[in-house]
């Protein structure tokens, strides 16, 4: 039997695409990824997550479904048992499947056992979480900083690292990659927790940014016409409107900070497999689940169903196993996440039983095209009447002393903000269907900030039709899928 090769899943949470040294960021740290992009794998500039929060990207990337297929649109439906997973296919077929970090996937009452073999535990505490000391650091009800998820720098003390979470499932990795069994090809996924807010970093990540060489920060549109009601609403709320750009800067440089140790963690788990003699014979991924508004709009954090770019586009680089052509590069195929398990069961030879809507990149790591899709889609919300869809069950919903209230709040009102709605991004144009708001058409080679809605110019009206085809097109081919097996009449 032909040796299986190994995975490594490595999933940063809400990094956004052009957050990376080798797309053309200057402020960004990314020496690691910069250099494998260069050296050994592809790095897919217009890589596009499907939902622009956790849980449903999650889930569709573990599956390669959009959300609309079985409803994944809210933090609180995740995966049943009776839906497909990467990690349970893998398991099923003879990997070894170790689980480092967050959740955000399968329901807690389920457990992980049909998910993986070993379920990671940090094996000491761990320093602070940011979430539960809040009230030391956010500073005072009705402050711009109250809602501003912006911590700074963090206190190493005299550890060598700084014993968080995402350390301690590095050092998990780790020792997994050098005890690994050897009878069994080894899956790791490392879903880690930065560099999601809030954000705060230690040394030497906090000062490795130069906070000259950030780009431009989008700013907030001065009256929010034609922009999403849901971004109005979080504006208000957040309450970050006197900020100067000094402290815009501070909150974005901290933000680089934290990709950068990313970067640095994960360069630590290639020299792991390089060590242990697994790394050519490892297929590795590394995405995020969606990106994150770091000051752009003058907002921070993200949001469940608004498709900026800072939000939907991710970083998405693969090295196959040494016996798949690759042409080390950045590409510009448009691709989507679902395209990840598609990739992953043609790199390692499994038929996954069902159907599903991803494409695998085999073709384009080679070189032999940069051709992949015409569009790529995104989509959230809800319908008016769906209360379970409303994420009552986050504590932030109702409580306004809760970090993520401008948000979650706003989900569970019944006017416009938490609507359904839809992308279809083509590489020049953004085109967005809202059930209850603007509709939002944006020509991204003159306007990449999206900042002028042209949904009523008479000049796009082609292209609005054209993309509303496309949509229609979209839905009709996913709408659905079929279970392989038939029933008796």
């Amino acid at each position: 039997m032909p040796k299986r090769p190994h995975v490594l899943i490595f999933n940063p949470d809400q990094w956004r695409g052009d957050a990376l040294g080798h797309v053309g960021n200057p402020g960004a740290v990314t020496p690691v990824l910069d250099r494998w992009a260069a050296t050994e794998a592809v790095s897919f500039r217009q890589a596009f997550c499907q939902n622009p929060v956790c849980t449903p990207s999650r889930c569709s990337f573990m599956t390669g479904w959009y959300p609309h297929v079985r409803g994944h649109r809210t933090m609180f439906h995740m995966l049943r048992p009776d839906e497909p997973c990467l990690l349970k296919i893998l398991r099923d077929h003879g990997w070894f499947v170790w689980w480092g970090g967050k959740n955000d996937l399968v329901p807690g009452q389920s457990g992980f056992a049909a998910y993986c073999d070993v379920k990671f535990q940090p094996p000491r505490p761990l320093r602070e979480d940011l979430h539960d000391t809040a009230a030391q650091w956010r500073g005072a009800p009705g402050s711009d900083t109250y809602y501003s998820f912006y911590r700074g720098r963090l206190e190493k003390g005299h550890d060598e690292r700084y014993y968080d979470k995402d350390e301690a499932i590095m050092q998990g990795a780790i020792e997994m990659i050098r005890h690994a069994p050897r009878d069994k090809p080894l899956c790791l996924y490392l879903p880690l927790s930065n560099p999601h807010p809030p954000y705060a970093i230690e040394e030497p990540y906090y000062s490795m940014i130069d906070r000259a060489k950030l780009p431009p920060r989008i700013p907030a549109p001065p009256n929010w016409d034609g922009k999403p009601n849901l971004l109005r609403g979080i504006h208000a709320r957040q309450r970050l409107q006197g900020w100067t750009e000094d402290r815009w800067t501070e909150l974005r440089a901290t933000y680089y900070g934290m990709c950068a140790r990313v970067d640095e963690q994960f360069g630590r788990v290639l020299q792991a497999l390089r060590e242990a003699g697994l790394y050519d014979d490892t297929a590795v991924f590394f995405f995020s689940d969606h990106g994150d508004f770091t000051g752009d709009y003058g907002l921070v954090e993200k949001t469940q169903n608004t498709f900026e770019d800072c939000l939907t586009r991710v970083p998405f680089l693969v090295k196959p196993p040494k016996s798949v052509s690759v042409k080390p590069r950045v590409s510009e195929a448009l691709v989507e996440l679902v395209d990840f398990p598609a990739t992953a069961f043609d790199l390692l030879g499994i038929e996954p039983g069902y159907d599903h809507f991803g494409r695998s990149l085999r073709s384009v790591l080679a070189g032999e095209s940069d051709e992949h899709r015409d569009a790529v889609f995104c989509e959230g919300g809800r319908r008016h009447g769906e209360r379970h869809c409303m994420e009552l069950n986050s504590p932030s919903s109702q409580d306004s002393t809760r970090l993520y209230w401008p948000r979650v709040g706003l989900q569970a009102n019944e006017g416009p903000e938490h609507g359904k709605a839809v992308m279809c991004r083509t590489k020049r144009f953004k085109y967005v269907r809202r059930l209850y708001d603007t509709d939002e058409l944006y020509d991204l080679a003159d306007d990449p900030r999206e900042l002028r809605n042209r949904i009523a110019d008479p000049a796009l009206a082609e292209v609005r039709a054209q993309l509303q085809q496309r949509l229609l097109t979209f839905f009709l081919e996913t709408g659905d899928v079929v279970p392989r097996e038939t029933d008796q009449r």
